[in-house]
């Protein structure tokens, strides 16, 4: 297997949201509640690019096949090159939408996710943005300070060719 490159930096990280770290907790309660949103509301996010090494030591950690880690495995297999785990877009696409700020403080959590399509390989030096989208809203009937929301993610890349499709069924709190 071919080692993680020299690179440190996970990403390249052009500005998601204007906020600094801390921000995301010094400031718990900014996201929508369940009652704030509506089907249709749709979430566009900022963008992530990911550079070799980031695929690599991904990879090496959570799936590490050859053409996610290997140059020449990679080089000779159907994509060509090395490409990102699409566990690697499901994370990185979930981090896009939490970075938004729709999910602070309001989401308690998950119930899964369905639908998931890799339409696409990621490569190094491919910039991610999401489309995050309101399908389903459902109140809970036995605790009232929640309702379960079914977002329908779609990711871009920096070409605007979709690498990836999927719900994801979010419990997100109801105003006091």
């Amino acid at each position: 297997m071919a080692q993680a490159s020299s690179n440190k930096m996970f990403l390249k990280v052009p500005k998601l949201t204007g906020k600094s770290p801390s921000s995301y907790t010094s400031n718990m309660n900014s996201g929508k509640y369940f009652d704030d949103l509506s089907v249709g509301d749709t979430f566009e996010t900022g963008g992530i690019t990911l550079t070799e090494g980031a695929i690599i030591d991904f990879a090496l950690t959570h799936d590490p096949q050859p053409f996610h880690v290997n140059r020449v495995a990679a080089t000779e297999s159907i994509f060509g090159g090395i490409i990102a785990s699409g566990f690697q877009t499901i994370a990185l696409t979930f981090r896009l939408f939490r970075d938004t700020g729709v999910l602070t403080g309001t989401n308690m959590g998950g119930h899964g996710m369905d639908e998931v399509r890799w339409l696409a390989p990621v490569f190094p030096g491919d910039t991610l943005h999401a489309s995050v989208t309101v399908e389903v809203l459902t109140p809970s009937r036995s605790k009232p300070d929640r309702g379960t929301v079914r977002f329908r993610y779609r990711t871009y890349n920096q070409n605007d060719v979709k690498v990836l499709s999927m719900t994801m069924d979010h419990v997100m709190a109801r105003p006091k």
